[in-house]
């Protein structure tokens, strides 16, 4: 016998239901329209599978627009968000990074962030992201290989593997290395 889910009035089938396990902390998304949409969704569910309370922060807040056509009904708004009220932060890839690069408070927040050395996890093209804020300065870091000269000229060192951790700051390269870059930043949350 099978049952049939029905809509309930009232209630947004657009936002995530958490598990039912104790709330562990929060996390921040940091991302802009056009992020690639399996970079963002991916490590969005994972964080909620484990409990977090994810805040997905864009430039202006609202409606998100993956590169595939995937939406996101409601984001935060970056001048909403504090970067003093998260446990982690993440930076998807896409084409999202070139319009976070240039957003001074984009920036400022990833740089604020960083000052308290809570984990930073970021795929593909976000590493643009982080070297622009200065985390790369002396430090090892992945993302697609269009972003070497992004951490090179930042002061970093790019290396070609699928997962690359540096202190608190945890890098992959492309969507296929998202399990094993996510269990890793997971790892050092429970951690914490």
């Amino acid at each position: 016998m099978t049952t049939r889910e029905t809509a309930v009035p009232g209630v947004d089938n657009r936002k995530p239901v958490p598990m039912a396990q104790r709330k562990t902390g929060r996390v921040a998304i940091l991302t802009a329209d056009q992020v690639e949409d399996v970079e963002f969704f991916y490590p969005y569910y994972r964080f909620v599978e484990e409990g977090y309370d994810v805040d997905v922060i864009t430039p202006a807040g609202g409606l998100l627009t993956g590169y595939r056509g995937t939406t996101l009904q409601d984001t935060l708004p970056l001048a909403d968000a504090d970067p003093k009220a998260y446990d982690a932060l993440y930076v998807p890839g896409g084409l999202a990074p070139e319009e976070l690069v240039a957003n001074d408070a984009a920036v400022a927040f990833v740089r604020t962030f960083a000052e308290r050395d809570k984990p930073i996890g970021s795929v593909c093209h976000g590493p643009r992201v982080l070297a622009k804020a200065g985390l790369a300065d002396g430090r090892a870091m992945t993302g697609f290989h269009h972003v070497e000269s992004d951490i090179a000229e930042a002061g970093g060192t790019y290396v070609d593997e699928p997962v690359v951790t540096d202190g608190h700051i945890v890098t992959s390269r492309r969507p296929g290395d998202l399990p094993r870059e996510l269990a890793v930043i997971i790892e050092r949350l429970r951690a914490q």
